[in-house]
């Protein structure tokens, strides 16, 4: 993994071998950044006319790699655009320098030292650019042989003088390294992550973080009556799991639990996905690898809340003993649910954890998953829909994950929806025959299984978790680890003291 560290703000004398600069659109053409001022001084303010001459505006996203001919010690100049310029007295938006810091990182690929002097006047700003920097410099490359793989862009000066910059430098490392072991697990083949594996990986990482770790197998499921869990990973030769992760505080007064969707590959089971479905679904257990990685930066970072987070890991497959069509299912909360459709399998995953997550009497409880195709139709491919029994957390949950750049809109629960999914035989049918409303009707199905009282909220990923098309901003094609940086931004704001 790509390592970072701070150094005092003098892009003239720091040894890398390439210097990342902001750049400004403006009417009059590219402007430079605060931080590239000593540059364009370096190159006799001719930075502007050079990008200029390149076709370069300074749009957001903007790329353009210049010579420096020895003017500074890198030997080039990495130029990032980040649109207009703030106004005056206003400030760098974060997620355009994480978004700059991904772009410019991206592109070192096969670089032993990148410095970034981006705006970074505030400690917030400089963990800006250097989380972006870390994300936007993750690629996969586990099972790539050919020669022209080149290495990940190895270390990320961050240049800055701002107060307490050093502690949050530090903190970006750590939910870097979150994110990035969830996308390693999301873009991993399934064939290598079968659920008793997933478990493993969370045992040995979460006991090294120091988190309590309890692993429930397929026989411990059955006996304690985790009749979903069981049910959807009954059809695998690869039994399932369920992990329960917990962190504790002295000071701690609030406890937060996170429950994530951990079908490490989906083929619909009987309900067979069409091919072209299929062939993406090894990232079915994003939801559970954020949760995961939410888990053990909370540990690292020794929040002062009290954290559990469960992982409800099964392999949806076809086979002589899968599920059928019309079985009934007895939930861990003792409500029977007839399977309409063995696709429509994460939710009776998910019920079975929020039930056991009730147990910890959290003040909250978040469940994440991959779980419909709905909420891709109804806010595409980077946008999670947020639903909740509370409207105060629905709308803390969709703030803090725009906050950290990973889109969110909070979408309602139509009580009209409750009654496509009644059973004739059971307590409730695991699907609404009626496509419209999909996505919504699933988090009403989800909150049937949340104990009165409760404050709860669903996070649908489906779409976000998962980037199918060209890498964007610090977003690398294939696993994203969204929202991942939420749940942790949540643990925070339930610290001792509530502290914004």
């Amino acid at each position: 993994m790509t390592t970072v560290r701070l150094n005092a703000f003098d892009s003239g004398s720091v040894e890398a071998d390439a210097l990342v600069v902001g750049i400004n659109a403006s009417p009059d053409g590219p402007r430079p950044a605060p931080g590239a001022e000593a540059l364009d001084t370096a190159l006799t303010g001719g930075l502007s006319a050079t990008l200029s001459a390149l076709g370069f505006s300074g749009k957001a996203g903007e790329i353009a790699k210049i010579p420096t001919f020895g003017a500074v010690p890198a030997p080039v100049v990495v130029a990032v655009g980040l649109g207009n310029a703030p106004e005056q007295g206003g400030a760098y938006d974060l997620e355009v320098l994480r978004r700059a810091a991904g772009v410019a990182t991206r592109s070192l690929a096969g670089t032993a030292r990148a410095a970034l002097a981006l705006p970074a006047a505030t400690r917030e700003q400089a963990e800006a650019v250097a989380l972006g920097g870390l994300l936007g410099a993750y690629d996969f490359t586990r099972y790539r042989t050919g020669g022209d793989v080149k290495p990940a862009l190895a270390e990320i000066v961050v240049l800055s003088d701002a107060s307490g910059a050093e502690e949050s430098v530090s903190r970006a490392a750590t939910l870097a390294e979150s994110v990035t072991l969830v996308r390693d697990l999301v873009n991993t083949p399934p064939s290598d992550l079968p659920p008793a594996r997933f478990a493993e990986i969370a045992e040995e990482s979460g006991t090294k973080a120091g988190l309590s770790v309890e692993v429930l197998d397929e026989v411990a499921l059955k006996d304690g009556g985790y009749g979903g869990i069981v049910g959807v990973g009954q059809g695998s030769a690869n039994p399932p799991r369920l992990v329960r992760l917990g962190y504790t505080h002295p000071e701690a007064e609030t406890t937060v639990a996170f429950v994530g969707k951990g079908i490490t590959f989906d083929s619909g089971g009987l309900s067979l996905k069409p091919s072209a479905s299929m062939a993406w679904m090894k990232s079915d257990m994003g939801g559970a690898g954020a949760v995961f990685g939410a888990l053990l930066a909370i540990a690292r970072l020794g929040l002062r809340v009290n954290a559990v987070g469960y992982l409800c890991l099964a392999e949806n497959m076809p086979s002589g003993t899968a599920q059928r069509p019309s079985d009934v299912l007895t939930t861990y909360a003792g409500k029977t649910v007839e399977v309409l459709d063995t696709d429509a399998e994460g939710r009776l995953v998910l019920v079975d954890g929020i039930a056991r997550a009730s147990e910890d009497d959290p003040d909250i409880i978040v469940d994440v998953a991959t779980l419909t195709g709905g909420q891709i139709v109804a806010l595409g491919w980077r946008t999670c829909g947020v639903m909740s029994t509370d409207d105060e957390l629905r709308e803390e949950v969709v703030d803090l994950a725009v906050a950290q750049g990973e889109a969110a809109w909070g979408m309602p629960l139509p009580e009209e929806l409750r009654k496509g999914l009644d059973s004739p035989i059971a307590d409730i049918a695991n699907l609404n025959p009626e496509r419209s409303g999909s996505m919504l009707a699933a988090g009403i199905f989800l909150r049937e299984f949340v104990p009165e009282g409760v404050r709860w909220a669903h996070v649908d990923i489906a779409g976000p978790a998962f980037n199918k098309d060209a890498p964007h901003g610090y977003t690398p094609k294939g696993g994203t680890g969204m929202i991942t940086r939420t749940l942790i931004a949540l643990a925070e704001r339930y610290q001792a003291g509530r502290e914004a």
